[in-house]
């Protein structure tokens, strides 16, 4: 059985890291310049970017999805955070790389220390945001040195076989599914440009591009985005920049009822125009490269930094886009379900492998009919694997999953009516005492946001020390936030939302995130429990403010051997018995006969 969503090749090896740092100084001692700033980000800031864009993979060997690269002549650091600090250490060379901690030092933190005085670190302008910059010049400045941008990157100088860019092709996405004519988003959009009393909006992120204009694309791994730009103007027709070439007949013609497409090529003209004209500009803070800035800068705009409103606009989901995301859950389910009966014959005749495990689920979503791609790369950890929070199974890491460990899997599924997420954490055989009360706390705190209730106007961070208060009481904690954002077919961590310590923005009825807090134990076993969850209206009697809270949409029991009882209040036992239940109810219609054996006694009403 093979995958056809994702490899298990090693992507990188720490070996080749040496060479090509000591390549990369040779350019920059050709140039003149102390240093180079390696963010792991493409010209959009994108969570997942394509092949041409993994420099920072490229150069240090490391695969995450966040992380910073300072590469000194004399020395170089890796940032990573927390997620990432025991997979960085084994995927860089620490011999030319040092591996730090963001929560430790961050990257401005570093070259205020490291960066000589009189020194010149260089950066690309695509890669960094207004924001970012700021922060990288005040402590270039702090240490005596500058900043220098170049007009080519300086790793791409040296990837000499580096892989084109990307052309998927861009279909549209139908409207019964995204619940909103393109039309209506367009009004919606210049409605808040005109309350920023801004004349264009230039939409960098391709999430938003792709959500504004009802279209999906292939261009970068398990999110269904078409890379590129648009200008939406407060009057006239928007443009899209991206290769025409890459449009369906279908997507053109959707897309010309409402806008024009122009190649790439043609951005800089456009740019210049709205500045010959002294336009106001509105640019995505999070996402706008400073490239864009400086070029409407230096043509006479007038740029106004901040969010780009479609984000904020697609977070709350429409009600055709809430029962897609209902259907997908249900769809899901089942085929996670069928993966745990499976799971639960199998893994204990210790023949399993990770590999064994991963291959297997995704032919379970597969045989829906309806999977579009994975919503990510699985996480399937067994024993110390499971306590790398983004651990990605190669064929190098690969173990069997024995008897007396935990097994961690975290996956989920790109529908067109939907995208999931969900972790399990199971035993294999008899956890001990330990692993159950762990367990335990973790779901405790999984509870504890499933119920809350809160007032409108409450923020993730208001919420996410629920998450963790019956760890903390054991003085353990976690080293990621309890949730993110998810998308409608788009991307599985979808701002601004979050449940997490960051988190500012209010949560509203429509919103879906995930509620996932974890425990892990380095070189032993991790927990993590997530389900989706979608923000709703909550009726209170004689309540005085508008009260919101949690529906569930995940449906996949708990491993009832990890449960433990004497844990658990009276009130989160009787919730974890109305959720399996209803598990029942919604699954056990759709499943086989093993499965919905394996369904009735994973969620007996616990004791």
């Amino acid at each position: 059985m093979a995958s056809r969503f994702q490899s298990f090749d090693d992507p990188t090896d720490p070996s080749q890291g040496p060479p090509r740092i000591a390549r990369l100084r040779e350019e920059l001692r050709r140039r003149g310049f102390s240093g180079f700033v390696v963010p792991r980000a493409d010209e959009h800031q994108s969570e997942y970017v394509p092949p041409n864009a993994e420099r920072l993979a490229w150069l240090t060997g490391f695969t995450g999805s966040a992380g910073t690269a300072i590469v000194l002549t004399d020395k170089a650091a890796l940032i990573v955070d927390g997620r990432y600090t025991l997979q960085a250490a084994e995927q860089v060379d620490t011999s030319v790389m040092e591996v730090v901690k963001l929560s430790e030092t961050t990257p401005e933190a570093w070259i205020e220390a490291n960066l000589s005085a009189g020194a010149t670190l260089a950066y690309d302008p695509w890669l960094h945001t207004a924001e970012g910059l700021k922060k990288l010049e005040k402590a270039a400045a702090a240490a005596g040195g500058t900043l220098a941008p170049v007009d080519i990157n300086l790793v791409d100088v040296i990837w000499l076989d580096r892989p084109p860019a990307p052309k998927a092709p861009v279909r549209p996405h139908p409207e019964p599914l995204a619940g909103e004519a393109r039309g209506a988003k367009l009004a919606r959009i210049r409605e808040k440009l005109a309350e920023a009393k801004a004349d264009a909006l230039l939409v960098s992120d391709p999430h938003n591009l792709a959500w504004a204009f009802n279209i999906r694309g292939g261009d970068v791994s398990h999110t269904p985005l078409p890379l590129g730009y648009a200008l939406v103007p407060r009057e006239g027709r928007p443009c899209l920049f991206f290769d025409p070439a890459k449009l369906t007949s279908e997507a053109g013609a959707a897309i010309g009822s409402v806008a024009d497409v122009a190649g790439p090529e043609t951005l800089n003209a456009a740019l210049d125009a709205l500045g010959a004209q002294g336009a106001k500009v509105r640019i995505d803070s999070a996402t706008g490269a400073v490239a864009l800035i400086r070029r409407l800068e230096a043509a006479g705009a007038s740029v106004d930094v901040g969010p780009d409103p479609i984000t904020l606009l697609k977070a709350p989901k429409n009600a055709a886009e809430i029962a897609g995301a209902r259907a997908a859950h249900l769809r899901d389910g089942a085929a996670v379900c069928r993966f745990l009966a499976w799971l639960a014959r199998e893994a204990p005749t210790g023949a399993l492998t990770e590999i064994d495990a991963v291959e297997r689920l995704e032919a379970f979503r597969a045989e829906t009919g309806a999977l579009k791609d994975i919503a990510f790369p699985t996480i399937c950890g067994s024993g110390p694997n499971g306590a790398i929070v983004h651990y990605r199974v190669t064929r190098k890491s690969n173990r069997r999953i024995g008897p007396g460990e935990l097994l961690l899997v975290d996956s989920g599924g790109q529908y067109e009516d939907g995208t999931t997420d969900i972790t399990r954490t199971i035993a294999v055989g008899e956890p001990t005492a330990e692993m159950r009360d762990r367990y335990t706390r973790v779901l405790k705190g999984h509870i504890a946001i499933a119920r809350a209730v809160f007032p409108k106007g409450t923020s993730g961070a208001q919420l996410d020390a629920l998450a963790r208060l019956a760890l903390w009481e054991a003085g353990l904690d976690f080293d990621h936030g309890t949730g993110h954002g998810v998308g409608s077919y788009l991307s599985v961590h979808e701002g601004p939302q979050r449940l997490s310590k960051i988190g500012t923005t209010p949560l509203e009825p429509g919103m879906i995130l995930s509620n996932e807090p974890g425990y892990y134990k380095t070189g032993s076993y991790g927990i993590r429990l997530e389900n989706l969850v979608l923000v709703e209206r909550r009726e209170i009697a004689g309540a005085e403010r508008e009260m919101f809270g949690f529906e569930t949409l995940t449906l996949v029991p708990f491993d009832p051997k990890l449960v433990e009882p004497a844990l658990l209040r009276p009130d989160e036992i009787a919730w974890l018995d109305a959720y399996h239940a209803l598990v029942c109810e919604k699954l056990g219609p759709v499943l086989d006969a093993a499965t919905q054996a394996w369904l009735a006694e994973a969620t007996l009403p616990i004791a």
